[in-house]
C-alpha cells in the first residue's frame, strides 16, 4: 500500500510530525513502512508558464521560438524541440538556475544563434512516471489544465512536494489498504482525531431506474447501485491526478478516476457501468453459466466456469464480479449516464475466480482480503459527491441497495489480568482504556474487565489474544519489560525418534544415496502403482481444489515418487540414479472423510543401472537384489536392530514376485526391499529398477541404545566351517537362524560364503558353506568346548532343516 503524506494529512493532523517520523512510529507499532519515497526527485525553480507565442527556429526546422508568461514581470523567449507546443498552453517553465532530476543545471543558452532563457519540460523532465500518465502526455511537453495559475511552483501544482509511504502490511491487516484505514491508525498511535471526507451528494435527477438482483446470494451479500445523468466525460483534476499517481494509478477520465479515488480512500472497490449498455438498467448479480465468456476491459476473451461470479443484465454478463468490469459497459467519451456499483463480494468468491482467471487487480487484492461491509453505501456516497462536483452529472434520487445478510461487529471480553499476565506489565484500568479509545474501539467497562464492540473495518481482531497484541502495539513494545522466564527448565536435545531420522538420512548419504524431495500429491493413477506398508484397506484423500490432476491425490507411499523422480533423471541421460526419501504418507479407510487422515512417516529408496562404473582397474557392478539389500542391512546395523528375518513376498502390488522380500524384527513388519515389477517399470519407461521402503514408526520400536565403538578383543577367535547340503527350498535363512540359537553367545559371527549347485550334488538339493567364527570376551576357548557347540548345530540343523554335512 502506497500512502501519500499530504493526503493523509487530511485526515489527521500531522504538522509536527515529519514522514520519516511518521514511518518510524507505525513502524514500531507493527505496521511496517518498507520505503518513505519524496515524489520530488530533484525539481527546482520550476513554475506554471503560459505560452503566448509560436514560431519556427530561423535556423533550424524542428526548432521552435516561443514568447512564455513564467509569472516573472518580463516575457521569457525559450527555445523548445518538442513538437507538440503551441501557443495558449499552459506548461511546466524551468527558470535560469532551475535544477532537473538527473543533476541538470538550466542555464542561459542560445540553440543555433537564438537566446533560450529557460525550457519547456516534458513529464519525464520532471521525474513523473509517464507510464502513469496519459498517452497524450507521454510524448513532448507536458501540457497543464487551463486552471493552472501563471507563475504558480510546479511542485507544488504537481504534488511533487509530497512524500509516499509504502507499506509492507501482514495479511491481517487489510484494513490498512485504505487511506482512512491508515489514518485510524495513525490518529491511534499519536493520540490524535479523524477527521473524516464529507459525502453530501445532491439529488437533483429523476427517480433511480435501477434495479438489483441477487441470485448469487453465497457470493454476494450486499450490492449498491446509483444512477447518474447528464454526465460530462473529461479529464480529473489535477489534485486527484497527483493522488492517483502517488499511489501507482494511471488517471483516466473523471468517472473512472473517483471509483479508483474511493477505492484508495475507503478499501472499497467500486465500478462504473455505462447506463445505456444496461439493458432495462436492471443488474443481476449471478453465478457464470459453464463456458460463458465475457470480453473484459483489456480487450481480451475471458472464459468463465460455474463458479465465477457475473454482474449481468438481463441479456448478457457485464463484468466479473470483483475482478475486472466489461469492454461493452465501459465508460467512454460519450458516456453521458452512468451505474455505479458498490458491493461486498465474499473473500473466498473472488480468490478463487482471481486465481482461475489468473487476473489480480488493486480491488482483487482488497475483495482477498476482506472489505468492510458497513463501508459499502458510505463509499458509494462520497463516489456520487465526486462524480457530480466533477462531471457535473445529476444524481437521481434513491439508492437501489439490496442486502441479503449484514455484518456484525465483534464483541470480545478481556479482563485486565489476563492482559498483564500475557505482557508481563502492570498496566492500569485508565491505560488500557486511553488505548482502548485512542483506536475509538467502543467498550462496555465492568469493574476491571472491559467488552469491547469491534469496529467492522478491524476484521483481523475477534479474539481477547488479538486485543491484548492491539494494547502492546500501542502501549509500545519498547515499553514492555524485559522478565527471565519462571518454572522449571529442560535441557534441549533432539527427541530419540529425530536422532533416528538424523541417522537415517546421514548413513544413507553416506552410503552413495541422495536425498529425494518430492510433492506429498500425486496422480489419482500413480497412488496405487506400488504398494505402501498399511494392511488395512485405505482409499486415496483428494484436494477439494487441485492445482493440476498430476498433484490432486495425497500419497499412500513413497515410491511412486521415487519412480518419477528417477524416469526424470532417466529422460535426461542419467541412467544411473540411486536416490532416497523420508517423506510423510496419508492414510484413511474412508472415502468421504469425517476426520484427520493418519500420518505415518516413511523411508524410501531407489536404485538403477550401473552401481560402480566401469574403469580400468574392474568391470562394473550393475545394480541387483543384493546391493540393495546389503543397502538394508547397513542401515539395520546402524539402527541396532537385531535379528531381521527376510520373508519371500509374492503378493505386493507393483513389485516383482521373485525378487521382494519382507523385512521383521521382533515380530514386526518393518518394510520391504525387492525389483518393480516389470510392467511397472515398462508403464514409467525404466529399465531394471530395485526399491526398499521402511516405516520409520516401526524402525523406532526396533532401535536400540548402540554404542559406535567396540574395543579391541583380548582373546583370539576359533573358525569353523560347516558346507551343509540341503533341499533347494530352504532358505538361507533358516540354516542362519537355526545356527545363532544353537551356537548362542560364543558366535561372534556368521558368514554364508559359498553356494553350490552341479555335480555330485543331486538336482534337489543345494550345498551352502558358512563360516563361524567363535570367541569369548574374557578367556580362550578350549577345541572341547568348541567341538561341542559345532556339533550341537550340526544335530539342530539336521533335526530342524534335513541338512546333512557334505563330505
Amino acid at each position: 500500500m502506497k500512502v501519500s503524506y499530504q493526503w493523509l494529512s487530511e485526515y489527521v493532523d500531522l504538522s509536527d510530525i515529519t514522514p520519516q517520523e511518521l514511518a518510524e512510529r507505525l513502524t514500531r507499532s507493527g505496521i511496517e513502512v518498507e520505503a518513505v519515497e519524496p515524489r520530488n526527485n530533484g525539481v527546482s525553480n520550476v513554475v506554471v508558464g503560459y505560452v503566448k507565442e509560436r514560431s519556427k527556429h530561423p535556423d533550424a526546422d524542428r526548432l521552435s521560438v516561443c514568447i512564455v508568461d513564467a509569472g516573472q514581470g518580463e516575457d521569457l523567449q525559450i527555445v523548445c524541440g518538442a513538437p507538440n507546443v503551441a501557443a495558449g498552453q499552459k506548461v511546466p517553465v524551468a527558470l535560469i538556475g532551475a535544477k532537473l532530476p538527473g543533476d541538470l543545471h538550466i542555464k542561459r543558452s542560445k540553440l543555433r544563434g537564438v537566446e533560450s532563457q529557460g525550457m519547456i519540460c516534458s513529464a519525464k523532465e520532471l521525474g513523473l512516471n509517464d507510464k502513469l500518465l496519459a498517452k497524450d502526455q507521454q510524448e513532448g511537453i507536458m501540457v497543464l489544465p487551463e486552471e493552472a495559475e501563471v507563475g504558480m511552483d510546479a511542485v507544488s501544482y504537481l504534488g511533487l512536494d509530497d512524500y509516499v509511504l509504502e507499506l509492507g502490511l501482514t495479511p491481517n491487516r487489510s484494513d490498512c489498504l485504505s487511506m482512512l484505514g491508515v489514518a485510524y491508525e495513525v490518529a491511534a498511535i499519536l493520540g490524535r482525531e479523524v477527521i473524516l471526507p464529507e459525502a453530501q451528494v445532491v439529488e437533483n435527477g429523476g427517480d433511480n431506474p435501477v434495479t438489483v438482483e441477487i441470485e448469487a446470494r453465497d457470493h454476494c451479500y450486499q450490492y449498491v447501485g446509483r444512477h447518474f445523468t447528464n454526465a460530462r466525460i473529461g479529464s480529473s483534476p489535477q489534485w486527484m491526478k497527483n493522488r492517483l499517481m502517488a499511489a501507482g494509478i494511471r488517471p483516466i477520465n473523471n468517472v473512472v478516476d473517483v471509483t479508483n479515488y474511493v477505492l484508495l480512500e475507503y478499501g472499497q472497490p467500486l465500478h462504473a457501468f455505462d447506463a445505456t449498455q444496461v439493458k432495462d438498467r436492471s443488474i443481476v448479480v449471478r453465478l457464470a453459466e459453464p463456458g460463458e465468456t465475457i470480453v473484459t476491459l483489456d480487450d481480451q476473451e475471458r472464459k468463465l466456469d460455474d463458479q465465477t461470479m457475473l454482474i449481468a443484465d438481463r441479456e448478457k454478463g457485464l463484468a466479473i464480479a470483483g475482478i475486472m468490469g466489461g469492454a461493452n459497459s465501459e465508460i467512454t467519451s460519450d458516456t453521458t449516464e452512468i451505474i455505479l456499483e458498490s458491493a461486498y463480494f465474499t473473500p473466498q468468491s473472488i480468490r478463487r475466480s482471481s486465481r482461475a482467471l489468473g487476473m489480480r487487480t488493486e480491488g482483487c487484492v482488497r475483495w482477498e482480503k476482506g472489505v468492510d461491509q458497513s463501508r459499502v453505501k458510505l463509499a458509494a456516497e462520497r463516489a456520487a459527491a465526486l462524480i457530480q462536483q466533477l462531471s457535473g452529472a445529476s444524481v437521481s434520487r434513491g439508492i437501489a441497495n439490496a442486502i441479503v445478510q449484514q455484518a456484525k461487529p465483534a464483541v470480545v471480553t478481556i479482563p485486565l489480568e489476563k492482559i498483564n499476565h500475557h505482557l508481563g506489565t502492570s498496566l492500569t484500568v485508565a491505560d488500557v482504556s486511553a488505548i482502548f479509545d485512542r483506536l475509538q474501539f467502543p467498550y462496555e467497562l465492568k469493574g476491571e474487565t472491559w467488552t469491547v464492540t469491534v469496529p467492522t473495518r478491524r476484521g483481523d481482531i475477534t479474539l481477547p489474544e488479538d486485543l491484548v497484541e492491539e494494547v502492546a502495539r500501542l502501549y509500545g513494545y519498547d515499553n514492555i519489560p524485559t522478565t527471565l522466564p519462571s518454572g522449571s527448565t529442560t535441557q534441549g536435545k533432539l527427541t530419540r525418534e529425530q536422532q533416528l531420522r538424523r541417522s537415517i538420512r546421514h548413513h544413507l548419504i553416506g552410503a552413495g544415496l541422495c536425498e529425494a524431495i518430492s510433492y506429498a500429491l500425486v496422480h489419482p493413477e500413480r497412488v496405487d502403482d506400488v504398494a505402501g506398508l498399511h494392511q488395512q484397506e485405505t482409499h486415496p484423500i483428494p484436494l477439494a481444489m487441485p492445482m493440476s490432476e498430476e498433484h490432486s491425490v495425497l500419497r499412500t507411499s513413497l515410491i511412486p515418487s521415487l519412480l518419477e523422480t528417477v524416469a526424470y533423471n532417466k529422460n535426461r541421460q542419467n541412467h544411473d540414479v540411486a536416490i532416497f526419501e523420508l517423506g510423510h504418507v496419508f492414510l484413511s479407510g474412508e472415502k468421504k472423510l469425517t476426520k484427520l487422515p493418519e500420518e505415518r512417516l516413511y523411508v524410501a529408496g531407489a536404485v538403477t543401472g550401473q552401481w560402480l562404473p566401469q574403469n580400468w582397474m574392474g568391470s562394473r557392478q550393475p545394480v541387483d537384489f543384493y546391493l540393495v539389500k546389503g543397502l538394508v542391512e547397513s542401515l539395520l546395523n546402524r539402527l541396532g536392530i537385531e535379528g531381521t528375518e527376510y520373508k519371500a513376498a509374492s503378493d505386493l502390488a507393483g513389485m516383482h514376485p521373485g525378487r521382494t522380500a519382507e523385512v521383521w524384527a521382533g515380530g514386526r513388519r518393518l518394510g520391504y526391499l525387492g525389483q518393480i515389477h516389470p510392467a511397472t517399470e515398462k508403464a514409467y519407461d525404466l529399465s531394471e529398477t530395485y526399491v526398499f521402503q521402511f516405516d520409520v514408526a516401526e524402525l523406532v520400536e526396533e532401535a536400540t541404545e548402540r554404542g559406535l565403538y567396540n574395543p579391541l578383543p583380548k582373546f583370539p577367535a576359533v573358525t569353523r566351517d560347516l558346507a551343509l547340503v540341503v533341499d533347494r527350498a530352504v532358505p538361507a535363512a533358516a540354516l542362519e537362524s537355526v545356527i545363532r540359537q544353537t551356537a548362542g553367545e560364543l558366535l561372534e559371527s556368521l558368514t554364508l560364503f559359498d553356494v553350490y549347485t552341479g555335480e555330485r550334488i543331486a538336482a534337489d538339493k543345494k550345498s551352502m558353506a558358512f563360516s563361524l567364527v567363535y570367541r569369548h570376551p574374557e578367556r580362550t576357548l578350549q577345541d572341547e568346548e568348541i567341538q561341542q557347540v559345532t556339533q550341537a548345530v550340526i544335530q539342530a540343523l539336521k533335526e530342524q532343516t534335513g541338512a546333512e554335512l557334505r563330505m
